[in-house]
């Protein structure tokens, strides 16, 4: 029992961007004979406010109920659980299920707010070239263009900029995407000692039982060939200090002035973002969708949330 309690009072969180190596590293780890881990685990902190107060339980179930992610755990709502006890009791039934002493989880966005709950956490944060980011966004039709691409990394990077400032030194772990498919060994070995586990080669196992292929130096620095040189320059113009910051060299590129034309990159990739969701999800599903947020009417937003998952789940097999 006292390790059970110590899994879900003292997890491992993997935060950063999305599209940086959280999942190939996910995998990795959960892999780890003593190690288990939950995919995406913002449903845990998505409905907490940026005051800190946790929502109405009923609303939240509710909102469960639609949620893909969570659907897609199987984890069981036991309504006499308090918030902060419902959320660790996931964690819980994760370690349980896999008969693993060590749960972590995987938190892309508000990860400052899992300090509420768990503030003895431990938190291995990875970053990945903000220009690789920004161009698998793009791909995964979650922006219209670079320019709206590169956001989610400025985001989650500001947001682990300030966290980590209230997070003890022994508490927390920064590595690179680059180092972990380069260095895959030396990286988890490093990571390994950091929660206090030995390295164990069944980490490297994963392929076996997933579509992800092993770490592959060509998938370092590819937008060196994938993207055009403004692409490159409008990234640059939003994120240079920060990738100097992180380590990551400049092109030499000529800077951009970006001043004259953000609202247009603002205007096309809100469009080409529409574009890419109609083709994906059909203009009546997307018209529902519209029209029963602002209705009012739960069982058809319900409804329609359900259909959406479907298609997701579809695409993402």
């Amino acid at each position: 029992m006292s390790s059970v309690l110590s899994a879900i009072d003292e997890p491992i969180f993997l935060v950063g961007a999305e599209r940086s190596g959280t999942t190939v590293l996910r995998l990795m780890l959960d892999h780890h004979p003593e190690l288990t881990w939950c995919i995406e685990f913002e449903y845990a902190v998505d409905q907490v406010s940026e005051q800190g107060h946790l929502p109405a339980l009923e609303t939240y179930h509710e909102w469960l109920e639609t949620h893909r992610i969570f659907q897609a755990c199987n984890f069981e709502i036991d309504p006499h659980l308090d918030y902060s006890q419902l959320v660790k009791s996931f964690l819980a039934q994760q370690a349980s299920r896999t008969h693993k002493k060590i749960v972590g989880a995987t938190v892309h966005r508000y990860f400052d707010r899992l300090l509420i709950i768990w503030p003895n956490a431990r938190f291995i944060h990875i970053v990945r070239d903000a220009r690789d980011v920004a161009r698998s966004c793009v791909s995964m039709g979650w922006a219209g263009n670079v320019w709206a691409g590169v956001e989610r990394w400025i985001e989650a990077e500001q947001l682990w900029s300030c966290t980590k400032q209230t997070i003890p030194a022994e508490q927390r772990l920064e590595i690179t995407y680059e180092s972990l498919i380069a260095e895959p060994r030396k990286i988890l070995q490093q990571v390994c000692s950091f929660i206090n586990v030995p390295y164990n080669e069944q980490m490297l196992k994963y392929p076996e039982s997933t579509s992800y292929g092993l770490p592959d130096p060509r998938l370092i620095e590819q937008w060196k060939r994938k993207l055009t040189a403004r692409e490159i320059q409008l990234i640059e113009a939003r994120t240079a200090a920060m990738l100097i910051e992180r380590g990551y060299e400049l092109s030499d590129l000529p800077k951009l002035d970006t001043t004259a034309i953000k609202t247009r990159l603002k205007l096309e990739g809100w469009l080409r973002r529409k574009l890419f969701q109609l083709k994906r999800y059909g203009f009546p599903l997307l018209v529902s969708n519209f029209a029963s947020r602002r209705s009012g009417l739960k069982g058809w937003r319900k409804q329609v949330q359900m259909q959406l998952n479907i298609v997701d789940n579809a695409y993402l097999k």
